[in-house]
C-alpha cells in the first residue's frame, strides 16, 4: 500500500548480456562477406547498434527490422531487435524476437541470458528460471547467470537455494563484485540489513564504479538509517550510472528517500519518475489526452485517475478538494477511481463526475482506461499533484477527505456498543504478501501485548481470509475480535470505510484499512516494521485528521514494539 519504499536496486531485474552481445555482434558486423544479403544485413545491423548505444530505441528497432529483412538467417539481427524492442518496454514482442533468435543460433549463450531476463521481466519466473540454468551450464565460469538465477530464486522465495547458488559461486569467482551484491539482496529480503551492507561494501570494495552496489547500498539504508548516508549512496549511484533503466530506478529511489527525510519540494517532484516508462512499476493510462505536468487547471476539463495500489489510491485522494477548488466551476473535474471507492469520493465531492476504471495489461504494465470519460483536456494520475499542492507539512489540511455513509456508522456504532470499553479496529498485514511485502508485517502470535490490553474491545478490519488468524487470537489469547457478520471488508469498502469510522480508535500495519480509516476522520495508529516515506518525515502520516507511528528501533523487531504500543493503548483506554 501507501508504504512503498524504493525498490531493491537496479539489480531486482538482473544483468543481461547487452554489452558483451554489442560488441560481438559489431565486430561480426564489420567483416567482409560475399554474401550480398548478409553484406546488407550487416550494414543495417552496425547501425542498429550505433542507435542502440545512444538509447535511440526506436530507431535501432527500425534498422534491426531492416537488417532482419535483408538476411532472415541472421540470429544477430533478431537478437538486436529483441534488445530494442525490450527498452521500448515492447516485451511481449521482444520474447517472441529472442525465440526467433534462439532457433537461428542455439550456440549464442548470451541470448540464453537475455531471454530468461526478458521473461523474468514480465514476472515468467520459471521460464526465466529455465533459461538462466541453461546459461549456467554452458557458461559455468560467467557470474551473470548466477546472479540472475539467484534472484529468480529469491523473488519466488527460496532464499535457501538463493544464498547456496551465490555462495557456491563466490567460492569459484571470490573477485566478482556481482555475487556479492546480489548476495546482499537476498539478505535485505530476509531483513537482515546489516549482514547485507557488508556484502554491498565488499562489492564496491572489488568495484568501486559497481553503481548497482551503490543504489542497493541506499536502499538497505533507506530502511535502517541514516537517510542522509542513504542519498549519498544514490547520489553516488547516479553520478556513475549510464544504463537509463537503471538511472530511473535510482531516481525513483532517491525521491523517496527525499520526501522520507521531509524534503518535500524536491522530493515529490522527482517521485514523477514514476510515469517513465522504463520504470519498472509505472502504468499506462489508455486515455486520449496528455498527462498533467502543472498547468493552470482553472476552467478546464480534467481527468484525476487513481494509480499504484489501493491505499495509495486513498491516501493521495488528499488532494481531491483542492484540485476541485483549482478547476473551479467553470471547469469539469472527473475522478475515476477503483469501483469500491465510487461511493466514498462522490459524497466527499457531489460536485464532481466520480467513476471508476478498467484494469488491463500491456506487455507486463497494468494499464488502466476509463472509456467514460470523453477526452478531457488533461489526465492527472492522482499523486502527480504532489509537486503542486502539498510542498510542505504546512500544505496538508489535517482534515477529513473521505465521506462515510452516515446510517450505516449509525448502525455499526449499534453494533459495537454491546462490547465494553474503547472499541479499536485492528488490521495486522497485508493481504497481497510476496517475498518483498512480507518483511514489512507481523503475524498476528506478535499482537499478545496488544490484544490483551484491559478496557479495549478489538473490532476486526483485516481484509480477507482472517478467520483462521482470528481463531488463533482467540486460542492464544483469550482474545474475542469481533467480526461483523455479512460485511466483506475486501469488496465493500464503503462498508469498511463506516466501521472504521464506528471505531474509537484504529491500530493498523500501513494497509487500504489504515488508509481508509484516517480517510474518513478516525484517529489511527500505524503499526511499521521501520519509517515509511508517507510520515514524511514526522513521527505521524500527516495526511491524516490524528495519527501516531510506532516502528521499532531496529526494522521489523515486533517484540521492541509491541511492549510500547501496549502501553499506549492502556493509557488511550483508562477512563
Amino acid at each position: 500500500m501507501a508504504a512503498e519504499r524504493a525498490e531493491n536496486g537496479a539489480t531486482a531485474t538482473g544483468i543481461g548480456a547487452k554489452a558483451a552481445f554489442l560488441k560481438r555482434a559489431e565486430r561480426d558486423a564489420a567483416r567482409d562477406v560475399a554474401d550480398a544479403a548478409r553484406r546488407l544485413c550487416h550494414k543495417h545491423l552496425r547501425k542498429a547498434i550505433n542507435a542502440f548505444r545512444r538509447n535511440d530505441y526506436g530507431k535501432a528497432a527500425v534498422l534491426a527490422v531492416d537488417a532482419t529483412e535483408a538476411d532472415p538467417r541472421c540470429g544477430q539481427a533478431f537478437h538486436m531487435l529483441a534488445l530494442s524492442l525490450e527498452n521500448l518496454g515492447e516485451m511481449a514482442r521482444a520474447i517472441t524476437m529472442y525465440e526467433r533468435a534462439v532457433a537461428l543460433d542455439p550456440a549464442d549463450t548470451d541470448l540464453y541470458l537475455n531471454l530468461g531476463l526478458a521473461a523474468w521481466r514480465m514476472g515468467m519466473n520459471e521460464v526465466a528460471e529455465k533459461f538462466f540454468r541453461l546459461y549456467c551450464e554452458m557458461e559455468p565460469n560467467q557470474p551473470m547467470g548466477w546472479n540472475n538465477l539467484a534472484g529468480v530464486l529469491r523473488d519466488t522465495s527460496r532464499f535457501d537455494d538463493a544464498i547456496e547458488i551465490c555462495r557456491g559461486a563466490i567460492l569459484r569467482m571470490p573477485e566478482q563484485p556481482l555475487l556479492w551484491n546480489t548476495l546482499g539482496t537476498i539478505l535485505v529480503e530476509l531483513s537482515d540489513f546489516a549482514q547485507a551492507a557488508i556484502f554491498y561494501r565488499e562489492a564496491l570494495r572489488l568495484d568501486p564504479g559497481f553503481t548497482r552496489a551503490w543504489h542497493n547500498l541506499g536502499y538497505g539504508l533507506h530502511h535502517t538509517g541514516p537517510l542522509s548516508e542513504a542519498l549519498e549512496a544514490y547520489d553516488k549511484a547516479l553520478s556513475q550510472t549510464s544504463d537509463p533503466r537503471d538511472r530511473i530506478e535510482t531516481q525513483h529511489a532517491r525521491a523517496l528517500c527525499l520526501i522520507a527525510m521531509g524534503d518535500l519540494a524536491q522530493g515529490f517532484a522527482g517521485y514523477e519518475v514514476r510515469h517513465h516508462h522504463q520504470h519498472r512499476a509505472s502504468t499506462l493510462y489508455g486515455i486520449d489526452a496528455p498527462l498533467w505536468k502543472g498547468e493552470a487547471l482553472a476552467g478546464r476539463d480534467v481527468l484525476v485517475i487513481g494509480e499504484q495500489g489501493l491505499g495509495d489510491e486513498v491516501m493521495f485522494a488528499n488532494t481531491l478538494s483542492d484540485i476541485a477548488a483549482a478547476i473551479g466551476a467553470a471547469g469539469k473535474l472527473k475522478i475515476a477511481v477503483d469501483a469500491r471507492l465510487v461511493p466514498l469520493v462522490a459524497r466527499a465531492l457531489p460536485k464532481a463526475e466520480v467513476g471508476h476504471y478498467f484494469n488491463a495489461s500491456h506487455n507486463a504494465k497494468d494499464v488502466r482506461l476509463v472509456p467514460w470519460a470523453g477526452k478531457p483536456d488533461f489526465v492527472m494520475p492522482m499523486g502527480s499533484a504532489l509537486a503542486h499542492l502539498r510542498t510542505s507539512l504546512e500544505d496538508f489540511p489535517r482534515k477529513a477527505f473521505l465521506t462515510p455513509d452516515k446510517d450505516r456508522v449509525a448502525a455499526f456504532r449499534d453494533a459495537l456498543a454491546a462490547r465494553p470499553g474503547l472499541k479499536v479496529g485492528i488490521c495486522w498485514r497485508s493481504m497481497l504478501i510476496n517475498a518483498q511485502r512480507q518483511k514489512y508485517f507481523s503475524a498476528i502470535d506478535a499482537w499478545r501485548d496488544v490484544l490483551t490490553v484491559p478496557g479495549v474491545s478489538f473490532v476486526n478490519l483485516q481484509y480477507g481470509d482472517a478467520a483462521g488468524e482470528i481463531a488463533r487470537a482467540k486460542a492464544l489469547f483469550g482474545t474475542d475480535i469481533q467480526t461483523i457478520d455479512g460485511l466483506d471488508l475486501k469488496m465493500d469498502l464503503d462498508g469498511a470505510a463506516a466501521l472504521s469510522a464506528a471505531c474509537d480508535l484504529v491500530v493498523s500495519a500501513p494497509t487500504a484499512a489504515a488508509a481508509l480509516a484516517g480517510a474518513v476522520g478516525t484517529e489511527v495508529w500505524f503499526l511499521t516494521a521501520g519509517p515509511v516515506w508517507p510520515q514524511l518525515g514526522t513521527d505521524h502520516y500527516p495526511w491524516y485528521r490524528e495519527s501516531r507511528c510506532f516502528a521499532p528501533a531496529l526494522f521489523g523487531d515486533w517484540d521492541e514494539v509491541m511492549p510500547r504500543l501496549s502501553a499506549a493503548l492502556k493509557a488511550r483506554a483508562l477512563p
